[in-house]
């Protein structure tokens, strides 16, 4: 069932979102060669919950961390460790956090260091794509239109699009309907109405749309170990446009290295 948010419900799902993107602009600011995934999911863990605020992701469905740190070849879900990370990696951080009863979720794919051509092209074509594909959250469009924007702009730069991982709803639970897939037809799919609060999330991958789950329960990685980029942002549809909840602001103005 699809639910749709007040005035009030959506100011309360921007608070939490606007803490989430501050809560990885904070992370931002420790990312760097040398330093490990562990060190930053202590960082955002921190953050948080100095801000009054509990880590979403934390405990949902056995989750065993504060955010997801995705490096490489790595598309979305990596838990934090004592990996170290290196010049040249990419890495996507996802984080979520409840606060005052709702939840916020975004995503960020930063380079560490100097990064190849061919890896910066597929950052910003991710991100490029939600920014095109969030322009589609009007009411009276198609959940297809979203999909087919991202889709189609990724693939025309030459990269592929995960079909098994989408975007979602978001709310009082972490996860509602409707899925937001990253394919798909324009027209098609469910009516966007004014009230719809979703997260649209591209991942990407420089080479094959396949992906492979790890033995760890939650890793998916690319099956060709190709690069893949992770960007998210939650945004209600509104009539005469879309209202983005959360920002990638902070974030680019915390990180020197943004591609």
């Amino acid at each position: 069932m699809v639910h749709l948010k007040t005035k009030q419900e959506i100011e309360q799902i921007r608070a939490s979102n606007l803490l989430v993107s501050k809560t990885i602009a904070e992370v931002a600011k420790h990312i760097s060669p040398g330093v490990t995934t562990l060190r930053l999911d202590k960082v955002a863990e921190e953050y948080i919950r100095d801000n009054g605020a509990e880590p979403g992701f934390l405990g949902y469905s056995g989750y065993p961390a504060t955010l997801c740190t995705s490096v490489n070849q790595q598309v979305v879900h990596g838990i934090p460790s004592s990996h170290v990370l290196r010049d040249g990696d990419i890495i996507s951080v996802d984080c979520g956090v409840l606060f005052n009863g709702y939840y916020g979720d975004s995503a960020y794919t930063f380079a560490v260091g100097e990064v190849e051509n061919t890896v910066k092209a597929l950052l910003r074509t991710t991100r490029e794509s939600l920014y095109k594909a969030v322009e589609q959250a009007v009411a009276g469009r198609r959940i297809g239109d979203i999909s087919f924007t991202v889709q189609s702009y990724c693939e025309k730069e030459g990269f592929s699009i995960v079909r098994e991982l989408v975007g979602h709803g978001i709310g009082r639970n972490l996860h509602e309907q409707p899925e937001v897939p990253n394919y798909g037809k324009r027209g098609q799919g469910m009516r966007l109405q004014k009230g719809l609060v979703i997260c649209i999330e591209p991942m990407v991958n420089m080479g094959k749309k396949e992906i492979v789950h790890s033995s760890d329960g939650w890793t998916v990685s690319t099956a060709d170990h190709m690069p893949s980029a992770h960007f998210e942002l939650c945004v209600a549809v509104g009539e005469n446009g879309p209202d983005v909840l959360s920002t990638f602001g902070f974030i680019e103005e915390a990180y020197s290295n943004i591609i």
